[in-house]
């Protein structure tokens, strides 16, 4: 009956074969409008997420070994809703969490609870999702205990600078070590971990950025990259003769040091206030010449005002013969 009903409707619409594919087209494109209509739109509903977290727990492992299930009414786009309806049954969404956002349990577990879970909802729920009440009272991730040991941060740099600047201060990185990850054998052999080659030429001015570390083989880091700071200065130089003393040695001994005097030549924070090398002395100090076995001793320096970025003294050794003996 319902058969002869609907061809009976079709002949009455005298369709021919092309036309049958124009209203297919028709029909097709409708649906897909209406469906693409639904799923944009804002719904309120109950989302169910598997949840693993990835944090930064000094320590402990990178992710979490146990993921936890995030349960929350929110108000989100219908394709959210319908994903989520199946995401039970595909892998667990990873989520980033600040290691100030979880608090110590016991043993290896951690959670995120209160507010703290507020910051992730859309890293949960997906772009859009408004939360309106989460149903799972905790989420909680367990982060076993790993080898570790933090060493310092090694600045590989082929660094050249315009005529008459230079740093002046030394290159920083922040942070200036990192915490390595690993088995026992691996990283205790490791004493600092090296950046991925920095250069830069001609430079004039303080200079800030980025560069990635170079991990090891089998090692997990803290940090994947560190920032670093340049201080550049344009500097002149100052040539100055300086007689050279013995400093600290028993009044009753005299000492003939050779050469008598030193060259030192400053290099000094421009524009320059005053003359640096007026207030430069050049000494041996008695107890390097105790100490030493032919009497040659290195010179230490004082007098050096904040404005002097760098020095060097010529000779660098000087021979220290005491008189009368």
């Amino acid at each position: 009956m319902l058969k002869k009903f609907f061809e009976k409707l079709l002949l009455s619409l005298h369709l021919g074969g092309k036309d049958w594919i124009v209203l297919l087209l028709a029909l097709a494109l409708s649906f897909s409008i209406w469906l693409i209509h639904s799923l944009s739109g804002t719904y309120s509903g109950v989302m169910t997420v598997p949840v693993e977290a990835e944090s930064k727990i000094e320590g402990r492992a990178g992710v979490s070994t146990i993921q936890s299930v995030a349960v929350a009414r929110v108000r989100t786009t219908g394709l959210n809703l319908v994903l989520a309806s199946g995401r039970e049954r595909r892998k667990p969404v990873r989520v980033k969490v600040d290691p100030q956002d979880l608090r110590h349990a016991t043993g290896d577990d951690f959670i995120l609870i209160g507010a703290a879970r507020s910051n992730y909802v859309r890293a949960i729920f997906g772009d859009g999702a408004v939360l309106e009440t989460f149903l799972s009272d905790t989420l909680r991730f367990r982060f076993p205990k790993e080898n570790h040991r933090k060493v310092p941060v090694i600045l590989v740099s082929d660094i050249s600078y315009k005529e008459q600047f230079m740093a002046s201060s030394p290159v920083r990185t922040v942070p200036d070590s990192v915490i390595i990850y690993g088995e026992k054998s691996v990283i205790d052999p490791i004493d600092g971990i090296r950046t991925m080659p920095l250069s830069l030429q001609n430079v004039r001015h303080d200079v800030h950025g980025t560069v990635k570390l170079s991990r090891p083989d089998g090692v997990r880091l803290s940090d994947d990259d560190v920032a670093y700071s340049i201080a550049v200065s344009r500097f002149v130089e100052i040539v100055s003769t300086v007689p050279v003393s013995m400093r600290s040695a028993p009044s009753e001994r005299t000492f003939d040091i050779r050469p008598p005097v030193a060259q030192i030549v400053l290099r000094c924070a421009f524009p320059l206030k005053g003359d640096p090398s007026e207030r430069v002395s050049v000494f041996v100090d008695f107890d390097d010449f105790e100490k030493s076995v032919t009497g040659r001793c290195v010179p230490k320096v004082a007098g050096i005002s904040t404005g002097v970025i760098d020095y060097r003294i010529s000779p660098e050794v000087f021979d220290c013969i005491e008189v009368g003996k």
